[in-house]
């Protein structure tokens, strides 16, 4: 099927899988289903250029690296990421470091841009031939609850339909996929944070070669990295705050001033290559399968990134739907199947506490009063003198087992 740069294509299109979005998820399924022969093909309605240039998280957990190594993927990764046994939390100046090797018996993580995984996907289903439709216009879902799904788009001004077994809805929040499912066949949970993190990318050398995490009286700081040349900033805003009133001066400036002494000293500032604020949300949509569309990634579930798990919760998703699929074509059962949205969720959840409290500990709530600063010091107190909680810490930041 050569949909992607032709005009020639038959209106009546059949495939195994249909992927819906061309996000690492989408990509990274279809990369397991191809080398496994199961066919498959994706539609994202923007261009390449705009998928290759999303920038998005970098922290990487061990599970990810080996699913990613699994796929076929891992080569730049093994060259250019960078393993990070352990990390920074900072609480009005003082520092403590989480050893994340020691703590878990060997695990890591490792730094490595989405969009690098992203382009590593892209070239890697390019290779192998694999159909990607970009562009793909007026996306919409039929009949998912029966034995024979369909996925109608415009491509070129021309209709297309698309048959197929099954549909993977990797399409992120706002997508066509969970929008597809009936509202009473759906039960959403949401919780929405004051406050946004305004993230400064720069070709600037790290403040450190490991993350910093930093809670403050005046907001959340994080001090991140892409590479060993290239930092990745940020900053705790109000929801309704805009990019345009920060200057880099002023971005790097408050940076400095919720960062330990010694932290701050060793940020370099620079003209900023990529400026934006992200809002911070949990939620969760339940179950993750209807009928023949399986939701994967953050069109089921969003975390507040101050856990690093929204890019890790899309891996484990695809590590359980490609595992069920696979079962379903070269197995003959549907065992995987029928239980993808439980195990999927068991896992998500986890994450969502992680995250959530994580982002109780760090950051500043305005609404909350002089009580819920002294447990958020007590909190990190106690992390400080206990190896049993920095374990915890540890074992849930670098992934817990798929």
């Amino acid at each position: 099927m050569q949909v992607e740069d032709s005009r020639e294509a038959e209106k009546q299109v059949r495939t195994q899988v249909a992927i819906i979005g061309a996000g690492p998820a989408g990509l990274l399924l279809g990369q397991l289903l191809s080398r496994a022969g199961i066919d498959n093909v994706i539609l994202e309605r923007r261009d390449r250029d705009y998928v290759l240039s999303r920038i998005r998280a970098g922290v990487l957990e061990q599970g990810m690296v080996d699913l990613l190594q699994e796929a076929g993927v891992s080569e730049r990764l093994g060259r250019e990421g960078l393993v990070h046994d352990g990390f920074s939390l900072a609480f009005h100046g003082v520092l403590h470091r989480i050893d994340l090797e020691e703590l878990t018996g060997g695990r890591t993580v490792t730094v490595y841009g989405q969009t690098e995984v992203t382009r590593d996907l892209v070239e890697a289903r390019q290779a192998l031939g694999r159909p990607t439709i970009y562009e793909a216009q007026d996306v919409a879902l039929h009949d998912i609850d029966s034995a024979s799904p369909r996925v109608t788009f415009r491509k070129d001004g021309q209709l297309y339909e698309l048959a197929c077994d099954f549909i993977a809805g990797c399409d992120g929040y706002h997508g066509v996929s969970r929008a597809s499912v009936p509202a009473a066949a759906l039960h959403s949970f949401e919780r929405v944070y004051p406050f946004g993190w305004l993230g400064v990318l720069v070709d600037r050398p790290p403040a450190s070669h490991e993350l910093v995490y930093a809670g403050h009286e005046r907001g959340f700081a994080l001090c991140s990295m892409r590479s060993a040349e290239r930092s990745r900033y940020y900053i705790q805003v109000p929801q309704d705050e805009r990019v345009e009133d920060w200057s880099d001066e002023a971005f790097f400036d408050e940076l400095r001033a919720r960062l330990p002494s010694e932290t701050a000293a060793a940020v370099t500032p620079g003209p900023s290559i990529e400026k934006s604020i992200a809002p911070l949300r949990s939620f969760v949509a339940e179950p993750m399968r209807f009928g023949r569309l399986f939701l994967a990634g953050d069109a089921a579930h969003i975390v507040p990134p101050t856990g690093a798990k929204g890019l890790n919760l899309a891996a484990s998703d695809i590590r359980y739907l490609f595992d069920a699929l696979h079962q379903h074509y070269n197995e003959g059962s549907d065992a995987g199947l029928d239980g993808y949205s439980a195990r999927a969720l068991a896992r998500v959840w986890k994450a969502e506490r992680f995250s959530w409290w994580m982002t109780n500990l760090l950051h500043h709530f305005p609404e909350r009063d002089g009580f819920d600063g002294r447990i958020q010091q007590a909190e990190f107190d106690y992390l400080k003198q206990s190896r049993a909680a920095c374990t915890a810490l540890a074992e849930n930041y670098v992934g817990l087992p798929y």
